[in-house]
């Protein structure tokens, strides 16, 4: 039976030293603010929304949330989003997307200031990333990997990592955090040849693909860590979820796995205000 690498102990430990930061910044006279841009109420968005706001109550980090309506304009947009990020009470900005089609989104994400561009929206956000400036933000769910894989003394030097996903949201970024571990990555997509075979051959696994319970008992072996990224509808219980990997199929094999849901997400929303707090310090320096 697999070790759980279960996320509610890596986020409250995360939420210790916030609060501190948080209090450290507060004695100075500086509040930290994050700013959440919606266009409309999506359901999905309003349920991060939710979590978000709570993760940041209980850590003393403010928000406000400025929504606006699924009809409005580019123009009208773009303004609103130069507006939030020029006021200097707003330390970190998350902008939830996707955009209605009728927006420009990557006009409208080249808008946020990258100083405050909490999420890894912009271009220049993800340069920073890339260019291994630490002064830039990665997106908060690869970082929540690498943070679940601290917390737990998951090795990473020298070992391999195949990193299933090539999006810019988790497989292109996760990889690059993990190099500067100086783990030898690979990363696989859906045209990779012999993928379970490659996937078996890792030290340590990140499933992000976005395909419920596609990483099954083929792709994994004994001694592996395995990283669940996934959260989607569970194809055999409705109204339940699952994530990118069978784990009733991998669990027994493998020797440590992030459950999903309850593994990665539940540290995500403190990654958003992780670094909502380091803004407002580099902002404050």
């Amino acid at each position: 039976m697999a070790e759980q690498l279960r996320g509610k102990a890596v986020a409250n430990a995360m939420k210790e030293d916030l609060i501190k930061r948080v209090e450290a910044l507060k004695e100075k006279g500086i509040t930290p603010k994050l700013g959440f841009i919606r266009v409309g109420a999506r359901p999905d968005d309003l349920f991060y929304e939710g979590g978000a706001k709570k993760t940041a109550d209980g850590i003393g980090l403010t928000y406000e949330v400025f929504e606006y309506p699924e009809d409005v304009s580019q123009e009208d947009f773009e303004k609103a989003v130069v507006e939030v990020g020029a006021r200097k009470d707003i330390h970190g900005i998350l902008m939830f997307s996707p955009l209605p089609k009728h927006l420009d989104e990557k006009k409208i994400r080249s808008l946020i200031p990258v100083e405050k561009d909490v999420d890894c929206l912009t271009v220049h956000g993800a340069g920073k990333v890339f260019a291994d400036d630490l002064t830039g933000f990665p997106p908060c769910t690869p970082t929540a990997c690498m943070d679940i894989l601290k917390f737990y003394n998951v090795p990473l030097q020298g070992k391999k990592v195949v990193v299933l996903g090539r999006s810019m949201v988790v497989g292109k970024p996760v990889a690059m955090l993990l190099l500067r571990e100086n783990a030898t990555v690979t990363i696989c997509h859906s045209r990779t040849e012999n993928l379970p075979a490659v996937c078996a051959e890792a030290d340590v696994l990140v499933a992000a693909v976005g395909r419920a319970k596609m990483v099954n008992a083929d792709y994994v072996r004994a001694g592996q860590t395995v990283i669940d990224v996934g959260i989607n509808p569970d194809p055999d219980r409705p109204g339940k979820f699952c994530g990118d990997v069978d784990f009733d199929a991998v669990e027994p094999i493998v020797d440590k796995i992030t459950p999903s849901p309850g593994g990665v997400g539940s540290v995500t929303t403190m990654v958003l205000c992780k670094h909502t707090v380091m803004a407002c310090e580099l902002q404050n320096a």
